[in-house]
């Protein structure tokens, strides 16, 4: 089983959807979980939105802080989903491999709640192609 870590900067958006995408479409080939270089006081609910819609239950969900213990542990991968977490990132010494997505925060987006979760969306569609290809598809 690959062990598959995403980082962001609070772990409430971007690297939540990762992690619960992968779950879902990489079913039991996986040990996959997430992680901010702070802890967000909650995972974002239109995070928790997009995942539903696509089928994945989201209970249990909560964000969490890259830790020591989290740092001595040893993934196949370690993916940084922005690139404020790519700059900052301690290193994950036992992490056989590391790789970068540049995705843009959708929380950061200015509107209605409509035009919001039409960002979550289409963060979560640029977050699953990536899946798919750099990790499904190669590991």
């Amino acid at each position: 089983m690959k062990r598959i870590l995403f980082v962001c900067t609070k772990n409430a958006a971007r690297s939540q959807i990762a992690e619960g995408l992968l779950k879902l479409l990489g079913k039991a080939e996986y040990e996959v979980s997430s992680a901010g270089l702070e802890e967000a006081p909650e995972v974002h609910p239109l995070a928790i939105t997009v995942l539903r819609e696509r089928g994945f239950d989201s209970s249990g969900m909560y964000s969490k802080k890259i830790d020591e213990e989290l740092l001595k542990q040893e993934f196949d991968l370690v993916v940084t989903v922005c690139d404020h977490a790519k700059d900052n990132c301690p290193l994950f010494p036992k992490a056989k491999k590391t790789i970068h997505w540049s995705v843009r925060d959708p929380a950061k987006k200015k509107g209605t709640y409509y035009e919001l979760l039409e960002a979550f969306r289409k963060i979560r569609r640029e977050l699953e192609k990536q899946i798919k290809s750099d990790i499904i598809d190669r590991l």
